[in-house]
Order: structure tokens, then C-alpha cells, then sequence
């Protein structure tokens, strides 16, 4: 499913991506923008090859410094979506979608 490819191929991509880290990999149609912060906050957008990848790092700024005010660093590596409630991304996510012209 598209759900099961994007959580592997980010969570390999985050993996594999040294600390202090940005990078943009192509993957199938897609282009995955990581963020590795020095202390090991990782985040991967998934995009198309139209959307600007200096959005998509600034997105991904915003995301992961709020994430880290909000939710304790102790919760970063045993947590998961079922068990850390960050609520801001949806938010976040709508504000950078790109609206395609009708």
C-alpha cells in the first residue's frame, strides 16, 4: 500500500542520513526530502518532482523544531503516532499543499 511504502522508505532514508544532514532522493516517482537534526530528530517529506524542495525543508524546519517544544525527547525513540499526540502537522500540511489551478 502507499501508506506501507512511504513509512519504510522513510524510515530507511532517515536511517541511512548522517546527523546535520538535508538530502532529496528520488525514489519510484517520488522525491523523498530528509532532515537528519544534530540531535537525531529525523523528518521525510514524500513529494512529487513539481513541488519545491526549499518548501519542502523549510516544511520540514517548522515541523521539526515544533515537534521538539512540544513532545519530550525521552518520547522520540520509543513513541509512535499511536502514542505521541503532535496535532500541529495536519495543520501544517494543509498550509503547504500546493492547490492545483482548476
Amino acid at each position: 500500500s502507499v501508506q506501507e511504502f512511504m513509512t519504510f522508505t522513510s524510515q530507511l532514508i532517515a536511517e541511512r542520513s548522517p546527523l546535520g544532514s538535508r538530502a532529496s532522493v528520488k525514489e519510484q516517482e517520488y522525491l523523498c526530502h530528509v532532515y537528519v537534526r544534530n540531535d537525531g530528530l529525523a523528518g521525510v517529506v514524500i513529494a512529487d518532482n513539481e513541488y519545491p524542495q526549499r518548501v519542502c525543508f523549510t516544511l520540514l524546519d517548522k515541523v521539526l523544531d515544533e515537534f521538539s517544544r512540544q513532545v519530550s525527547k525521552m518520547d522520540w525513540l520509543s513513541g509512535s503516532p499511536a502514542t505521541i499526540s503532535y496535532s500541529a502537522l495536519d495543520g501544517y500540511l494543509s498550509k503547504y499543499q500546493v492547490q492545483t489551478p482548476r
